[in-house]
């Protein structure tokens, strides 16, 4: 499967998740791990936070990128608290714009090489698969969640 496939077929799988009632949304996969809202807020933001930087390693070759506190994100950003509609708009429109991207800058720049300030040197290819890679991780918890 492409880029482009998996980049959808991630979306496709999560966007119904947003629209899953409070009792399901209140759960989780695992004691004192976050819940499925808190998962799907988490989501919405760190789809945003990717496509700035992957926009960023497109338009400004060899930049630093900074990592983030996910957990602090979600306490001080009230994940439990967020509007869960909002964070969907945030994640399908960000996700749909990195399709375009992948499309179109996937094969021509995916080599180009950025630093991370936590993983090193990284590529757009790189950055492209973590989408992929971080939605699918947070899928398999909704689902484990949704199991018990």
């Amino acid at each position: 499967m492409d880029i482009i496939q998996q980049l959808t077929k991630c979306k496709d799988e999560t966007l119904p998740y947003f629209q899953l009632g409070i009792k399901d949304l209140e759960k989780t996969y695992s004691s004192g791990k976050w819940s499925i809202k808190k998962i799907l807020v988490h989501l919405a933001d760190t789809e945003s936070v990717l496509h700035e930087r992957i926009k960023r390693v497109i338009s400004e070759p060899k930049v630093i990128i900074w990592a983030f506190d996910q957990d602090r994100w979600c306490e001080h950003l009230h994940y439990a608290d967020f509007p869960l509609d909002v964070s969907r708009q945030m994640f399908e429109a960000n996700r749909n714009s990195m399709i375009y991207l992948a499309q179109h800058f996937y094969d021509s720049h995916g080599a180009t090489n950025f630093v991370h300030s936590e993983t090193g040197l990284r590529t757009l290819k790189d950055e492209f698969d973590k989408v992929v890679l971080h939605n699918q991780s947070h899928l398999n918890q909704i689902s484990a969640a949704l199991s018990k």
